[in-house]
Parts: C-alpha cells; sequence; structure tokens
C-alpha cells in the first residue's frame, strides 16, 4: 500500500464513508474511489464491503489495520519534528518535568525567572521520564527536569540538586523520639509498603536495595507514581520510600519523613540535547531551578 492508499483508507475507517472521506481529506468524492480502487487492486482483495449503505472492513482490512496505525504514527511523529525544525530559535523556553518537580519546585523557579526575563515566554508540561526522553529527541521541549540520568548518546544531563531516598509514614507510625533520625533498613522489614511501578526508573534500584531486608516488607498496594505512593501514606494506607522531592509536598500534619541507612542518593537532572546549544535563557533558569531545589531540600531534612 502507497502513503496515499492508506490515508484514504484510515479517512473511511474514521468516518464510514467514502463522502465522509472525501469531506476528512477536502477531495472529491471520486478521487477517493479511484484511489481506494487502485488500492484494492494491487492488493488483490477488497478492503470494504458495502453493507445497509454503509461500508464494512473485510476481515483482511481489519488485519491490516493494526500495522497500518504504525505507519500513520510514524508519519505522525515525522511531521510533529518538521514542524519542529522549523520552529524559530528563541522563540519560547519549552519545559518538561516529571510529575513531582512539576508540582513542588517548577512554579517558583518559573516566577522568579519569568521577574528577571519577563519578555520570554515559556511552555511547561509534565510527563513521566521516558516521555520526556522522547519529547526531546523529537524537539516538542528544550529541556527535561528528571531524576534520571539520560542513557541516550544525544543527550546530556546536568545535575542540579541531590537528596537521598525517604521513608514516608503516617504520623504516629514512629515514636516522636525517632523523627529526624536515620531509619535504619532492616527497620522495614515485615512493615506495610506501598509499592511502586516496575517501570519506574528508580524501581530496579530500590529493589536491589530491599533485597537485604529480612522478611521483606508487605506489598499489597503498588502504584504507578510517587505522588499517588504519598497520597496513600497521608490516607493511612502504610509506608512509601519515595523521593525527596515528592516528599516536599507531603503534609506534615499526617505524615512523617526520616531518611534512609544506608542512603540511597537521588540526583535531579537538566536534560538536554547534545547536538545543540540549549535557548540562552535556560541557564539561568536551571540555576535558579537547582538553587530553589536543594535549598529546599536541605530544610525538609533538617525539619524532621
Amino acid at each position: 500500500m502507497r502513503l496515499r492508499h492508506i490515508e484514504i483508507f484510515q479517512a473511511i475507517r474514521q468516518t464510514g464513508s467514502i463522502s465522509g472521506a472525501a469531506q476528512l481529506l477536502h477531495v472529491s468524492q471520486p478521487a477517493v474511489t479511484k484511489v481506494l480502487q487502485h488500492a484494492e487492486l494491487q492488493l488483490g482483495f477488497p478492503l470494504f464491503l458495502r453493507v445497509r449503505g454503509k461500508l464494512q472492513p473485510t476481515p483482511e482490512a481489519l488485519e491490516l489495520e493494526r500495522e497500518v496505525d504504525k505507519v500513520s504514527e510514524s508519519l505522525q511523529g515525522v511531521r510533529r519534528l518538521a514542524q519542529n525544525l522549523r520552529r524559530a530559535p528563541g522563540h519560547s523556553l519549552r519545559i518538561g518535568a516529571t510529575p513531582a518537580l512539576a508540582l513542588a519546585l517548577l512554579p517558583p523557579a518559573i516566577s522568579e525567572w519569568t521577574r528577571r526575563y519577563p519578555d520570554s515566554l515559556c511552555e511547561l508540561s509534565s510527563a513521566h521520564s521516558r516521555e520526556l526522553v522522547q519529547n526531546l529527541l523529537m524537539r516538542e521541549i528544550d529541556v527535561a527536569l528528571t531524576l534520571q540520568r539520560p542513557d541516550h548518546p544525544g543527550l546530556n544531563g546536568q545535575p542540579l540538586a541531590q537528596g537521598v531516598l525517604v521513608a514516608l509514614a503516617p504520623r504516629g507510625y514512629w515514636p516522636d523520639g525517632s523523627l529526624g533520625q536515620p531509619l535504619a533498613l532492616q527497620e522495614l522489614a515485615d512493615a506495610p509498603l506501598i509499592g511502586l511501578s516496575s517501570a519506574d526508573p528508580l524501581s530496579a534500584r530500590l529493589d536491589g536495595y530491599l533485597k537485604a531486608v529480612e522478611p521483606p516488607p508487605r506489598v499489597s498496594i503498588a502504584v504507578q507514581t510517587y505522588s499517588l505512593a504519598r497520597a496513600m501514606v497521608e490516607s493511612g494506607a502504610g509506608l512509601a520510600l519515595i523521593d525527596p522531592f515528592t516528599a516536599l509536598g507531603a503534609s506534615s500534619a499526617s505524615t512523617a519523613i526520616r531518611p534512609l541507612s544506608p542512603s540511597l542518593p537521588i540526583t535531579l537532572y537538566a536534560v538536554t540535547r547534545a547536538a545543540e546549544p540549549p535557548p540562552h535563557t535556560l541557564s539561568s533558569l536551571l540555576e535558579i531551578f537547582g538553587g530553589q531545589a536543594q535549598e529546599q531540600l536541605d530544610r525538609l531534612m533538617a525539619a524532621d
């Protein structure tokens, strides 16, 4: 099938008719019919049958649709990349961050940055680390703020701030005298722990970290994000091991935080494309963001 065949095929599947496909693609109905007939002639089997006045896909068309969708997604990616390549440099600063960073740290940093550069524009988005990497490579963002060091040759990672993994528990779970003291790893033995998705970039490190705990923590609830793990702790569902940036948003009235011993370092990275210089205002933003992040982490550890 040619690309034009695929375009017509998808338009008919979307609208259910020749006329609808023609309107969607802004072409004439005869043009749609001609391309469809040509596609069926090349394939050697019909793609649609008319049933009670409507076009119904044949079994062969349904089988083809899975692969056609893959081609269409790739083409959309090419179009997005081409559009981003046409984007004028310096038009705006596009920032992507993981959900915890976007909520806990970005707003005050962006506020300070816009005071320094009142004529600059910025676009903010939130996604998980793997999506942020893809967005960078597709030139949809200029910088990604993430807790995962990039392992792609086309990306650079600049450390901005560093903390340690912390244990978060409902207030009253630990004796008051232990608050502010490191939590020995063995104290997690048989503890009710909120589990994290295996897709999380820190999950493998955490699994290795907990192997020494015997008996292992009891995991009856698993979540996809650190923010959701924090919310579960705030509801009293158990303990969670989370990054210190997510812990910044925890309620001090309902939770308590303790660093773990031995410690597991957590680093905040600014990830950019290696093959090109970043926008000129980015260095100022990263200076503000990194400084504020480290300051908040230091206060968090001192408070508990």
